[in-house]
């Protein structure tokens, strides 16, 4: 295999678009092994430091994975989690029995801590105040594929189930719901990349420098107010959002290319 040095593309961007082809063709199967470093290094006539590179890129963009001690290898078939809010409420406010047999929760947390900064404002309250916290990890085939938190409003949770470690036997919310006597009504989500910090790169077995995506969830009662705020941090590479819907048909008298949109 060979390089082009007079390309303007740099030498390992070059070796990872022939090593993605080759995992693509099948050279590789997914959990193979690849050669070791100094081998693809003098497979294609540049120093080790290229290949690293190399490996950097193809590991952050999901396609390899790297087990210290053990090598590189071609990593599974990425993960496609229908893990979006509207399918944590259901069509019809219920428990999806799929993802209860998918995928498993641990409670790890449970108690009263300082809310980060864009907890509490989704809450209206200052940075700091004390939230009820429940913090939970997410399994799926023995490998972690989410790190969350649920934040409650100490005076909805205090005394009850809610700020205890109790595992319930249904989602959340209908706890939340039953124990508060408030209704979720409506819900805002917004999904961002980072890195992780360090205590989710060790809960989700990635290294620090893997981009990861967060989902910060609102949920609101019948007044508007939060009623709980809950986040998810998945690894990036290997996490696929899908979520489907219907659109809309034209609407008697209001043009196509004019939306019915009020804007403030």
């Amino acid at each position: 295999m060979t390089i082009n040095p007079g390309s303007v593309e740099a030498p390992h961007r070059q070796i990872a678009a022939q090593l993605r082809e080759r995992i693509r063709r099948g050279d590789w199967a997914p959990g193979e092994r690849l050669p070791s470093i100094p081998a693809i290094a003098a497979e294609y006539g540049v120093a080790k430091q290229t290949v690293q590179r190399t490996i950097d890129q193809l590991r952050v963009e999901g396609v390899l994975i790297t087990r210290p001690g053990s090598g590189t290898f071609v990593r599974g078939t990425k993960r496609r989690l229908n893990r979006l809010s509207r399918g944590r409420y259901g069509a019809q406010r219920g428990y999806h029995a799929d993802l209860a047999a998918r995928y498993r929760q641990h409670l790890t947390e449970v108690g009263r801590t300082p809310a980060p900064t864009e907890v509490a404002e989704a809450f209206g309250v200052p940075s700091g105040t004390p939230l009820v916290v429940r913090r939970h990890l997410v399994r799926t085939q023995d490998v972690p594929v989410e790190v969350g938190a649920s934040w409650l409003r100490p005076e909805d949770a205090d005394g009850t189930a809610l700020e205890r470690p109790e595992v319930f036997d249904r989602p959340l919310y209908q706890e939340v719901e039953e124990t508060t006597g408030r209704r979720y009504t409506n819900a805002t989500d917004q999904i961002t990349a980072r890195l992780p910090s360090r205590g989710e790169a060790e809960l989700l077995q990635i290294r620090a420098d893997t981009p990861v995506l967060v989902l910060m969830h609102v949920a609101y009662d019948e007044r508007g107010n939060a009623i709980e705020v809950h986040q998810a941090v998945w690894p990036g590479p290997v996490t696929s959002l899908t979520e489907k819907y219907p659109i809309a048909s034209p609407r008697p008298g209001v043009p196509w290319d004019e939306p019915d949109l009020a804007l403030g």
